[in-house]
């Protein structure tokens, strides 16, 4: 990594040791190890109290390093990302598993308290969607391969990401038909499941 020999380098040039350099820029000695072993990397704000300190732009610092500081990948936001798409999927499976006993107990003992607790449940269901639709935007993650890659903390490499661009347009069209048939399914049913307890 570029930045830990350009962190060390002016370090050294200042006659300044770990500890007194962590002093300087409010961090700990052991975050100045990090980054001079390349472990991790100094956020803006230190960045920015580096190069004051050593009299040079962030951009010296940083060099070559600026591309893998773009794909490096949050580890807490690769968890957060997970978790709601944990939760989406329990949140569809106990949607689609109760749907029929609770219209059947809703039409057909007029229990529809029943009915409305599973509607309620089905607007936590689409509440978690949007979440992880906003989630998916944020990290520009559009294709099933974009979204594994990035559940695994990992980017697609330049020629993968240009191939998954290509498949956009064409699962935004798929996407768009399986939610109407979900919808026309569930309707279906509910009519059916109205008719056969109703009448």
């Amino acid at each position: 990594m570029e930045i830990a020999a350009q962190i060390r380098k002016h370090r050294q040039q200042a006659g300044l040791s770990q500890e007194q350099l962590a002093q300087n820029i409010y961090v700990t000695r052991q975050t100045v190890s990090n980054w001079e072993t390349g472990k991790s990397y100094p956020d803006i704000h230190s960045l920015l109290l580096l190069s004051r300190l050593f009299d040079v732009t962030v951009d010296q610092l940083i060099k070559g390093d600026i591309e893998t500081m773009k794909q490096e990948i949050s580890q807490d936001e690769v968890c957060t990302f997970n978790r709601e798409a944990r939760v989406f999927a329990a949140l569809c499976l106990l949607s689609a598993v109760t749907f029929i006993p609770a219209a059947a107990l809703g039409f057909s003992r007029n229990q529809w308290w029943v009915l409305g607790l599973w509607v309620f449940l089905y607007g936590l269901t689409m509440y978690e969607a949007f979440r992880v639709e906003k989630l998916k935007k944020n990290h520009n993650l559009h294709t099933y391969r974009e979204i594994v890659a990035y559940s695994e903390g990992r980017t697609l490499e330049e020629l993968e990401a240009a191939e998954e661009r290509g498949k956009r347009p064409y699962q935004a069209v798929f996407n768009v038909l399986a939610s109407a048939a979900v919808g026309v399914l569930l309707a279906a049913l509910a009519i059916w499941v109205a008719g056969f307890f109703g009448g």
